[in-house]
C-alpha cells in the first residue's frame, strides 16, 4: 500500500511484466483511468506494452503515447485512429494539457483554456481546474473577475528521449549562468573586503597621527606642564604687574601733595 501511495503507476508496471495482448490493453485502460496516475513512461517502456505496436491493439499503444506526451488537441486531431475514451480519460487528458500549457505561461486565460481543452462553458472549466487543484495536479488561484487561472505549481509530465538533449542544453546554459553570477559575486566580495581593509588601515594611521600630534604639543608646552595651565599662569602674572604699577603712581602723587603743603 505504501508503494502504491508513493508511486501509483508501480502496480501497473509490475502487472505489465506478465500481461500480453488483450490483458496488456486492459492494463492500459485501467492506468489511464486510475486516480493519481499522471505519468506513463515506465509503463510505456515495458516490452509487453511495446509489443502491441505491430498487432491489432496498436491503437491502444498510440493512446498511451498521447497521454504520456500529447494533449487534448492531438487527441482530437488523431481521434479516428484512437480507441474511444471514457469521460474519466477525457478529463485526465485535459488536466495534462493544462499542465503543459502552464509550463510556458503561469497566467492562463479562460479563453485559452477553453480553446485548448475543448470546453464550452466557464463553469465546466472552473470545475475541471478545481478538480486539478484537489488532486494535486496543479496549484494556483482562480481569478473569476479577470477570467484567468494563476498557476503556482504543476506536476511534471513524461519526457521524450529525443527531448533529453534539449533539456541537457538548457540545464547546461543555466549552470553556466550560475557560474558567471557566482564569479561576479566573489569578485564583488573581494573588492568590498579590500575596501574595508583599506578603510581600517587609514583609520589606524589617522589615529596614530593624532596621537603623535598630541604628544608633540604637550612636549612643546613644557615637560610635565599642561599648556593650558601655563597660559593661565602667564595671564595672571600680567595682571599682577599691571596692578603693582598703578599703586606706585598713586603713592608718589600723594607724597608730592604732602610736601607741597
Amino acid at each position: 500500500m505504501s508503494e502504491k501511495t508513493a508511486n501509483p503507476l508501480e502496480q501497473f508496471v509490475l502487472l505489465a511484466k506478465t500481461a500480453k495482448g488483450a490483458a496488456a490493453v486492459e492494463l492500459i485502460k485501467q492506468a489511464l483511468e486510475a486516480p493519481g496516475v499522471y505519468v506513463f513512461g515506465e509503463l510505456l517502456d515495458m516490452s509487453n506494452v511495446q509489443d502491441l505496436e505491430n498487432g491489432p491493439h496498436a491503437s491502444h499503444l498510440a493512446l498511451l503515447n498521447t497521454f504520456a506526451y500529447g494533449n487534448y488537441r492531438s487527441l482530437m486531431d488523431n481521434k479516428a485512429n484512437l480507441p474511444e475514451l471514457t469521460e474519466v480519460m477525457v478529463r485526465k487528458l485535459r488536466l495534462l494539457t493544462m499542465v503543459s500549457l502552464a509550463e510556458t505561461n503561469k497566467l492562463l486565460p479562460y479563453s485559452l483554456l477553453q480553446e485548448e481543452l475543448g470546453i464550452s462553458t466557464v463553469r465546466e472549466l472552473e470545475d475541471l481546474i478545481i478538480e486539478g487543484i484537489s488532486s494535486g495536479v496543479a496549484l494556483g488561484k482562480l481569478d473569476q473577475k479577470n477570467s484567468h487561472f494563476e498557476v503556482d505549481f504543476v506536476i511534471g509530465r513524461d519526457i521524450r528521449k529525443i527531448d533529453i538533449g534539449n533539456i541537457v542544453g538548457v540545464l547546461s546554459s543555466w549552470c553556466e549562468n550560475c557560474d558567471s553570477t557566482l564569479s561576479t559575486i566573489e569578485t564583488q566580495v573581494e573588492k568590498v573586503n579590500r575596501e574595508r581593509e583599506e578603510t581600517k588601515r587609514h583609520k589606524n594611521e589617522l589615529e596614530q597621527r593624532i596621537t603623535e600630534v598630541k604628544a608633540s604639543v604637550k612636549s612643546q608646552g613644557g615637560e610635565g606642564e599642561d599648556p593650558d595651565s601655563r597660559m593661565d599662569s602667564e595671564r595672571a602674572d600680567r595682571r599682577d604687574k599691571k596692578g603693582g604699577k598703578g599703586k606706585g603712581l598713586r603713592g608718589s602723587s600723594s607724597k608730592g601733595s604732602f610736601w607741597k603743603q
